[in-house]
């Protein structure tokens, strides 16, 4: 079934209602509906584009705050605690082994589930960092991890990466509706 859209759908409803009205009026009478059912469908229309460009307007400024929020560099401090708070004993990156990297990914991800509906967009740049870390990481011990543990290792990033975009689809989403 092909789906009508607004303008199709407004001419499909205009036809209709000259066509009911064709025989009990004039042709004066029903240029003046096809007149008054045009404005309508101008006024519906200038309606859509005021939203859209409003719309717009605050995605642009979304996009903005985060730019300028990603542009502050984070806090060294701040970042070791957060690390500490997700990744627990795993937390000294740099001194992950083939063998201790696989469990430091399952730490992060069990930390962001319970986390991340409290978390705010500079908690995700912390949470960020720390899974940025854990993958360069991970790129100078690959050679030796095993291959069931890099399996495993791939599939906890895509969903860390799946929660990021979900909170930042959802940020902007509200950013649009304000």
């Amino acid at each position: 079934m092909k789906r009508l859209s607004l303008s199709s759908f407004a001419v499909v409803a205009l036809v209709g209602t000259i066509s009911l009205s064709g025989c009990d009026t004039t042709p004066r009478e029903r240029q003046e509906i096809v007149r008054d059912e045009a404005r309508k469908l101008d006024t519906l229309a200038d309606r859509a584009a005021d939203k859209l460009r409003n719309a717009g307007r605050r995605a642009a400024r979304f996009d903005s705050v985060s730019r300028a929020r990603n542009r502050e560099p984070l806090d060294a401090a701040s970042t070791a605690t957060f690390a500490q708070q997700l990744l627990g004993t795993y937390a000294d990156v740099e001194n992950l082994t083939p063998a201790t990297i696989e469990p430091a990914y399952v730490q992060l991800l069990r930390q962001t589930r319970a986390q991340r509906k409290q978390w705010s967009q500079r908690d995700w740049d912390y949470a960020t960092s720390i899974y940025k870390r854990l993958n360069e990481r991970l790129k100078a011990i690959r050679l030796d991890v095993k291959g069931r543990d890099e399996i495993h290792i791939r599939a906890l990033q895509a969903e860390f990466t799946t929660h990021e975009s979900s909170r930042d689809l959802k940020d902007l989403g509200q950013a649009v509706k304000e």
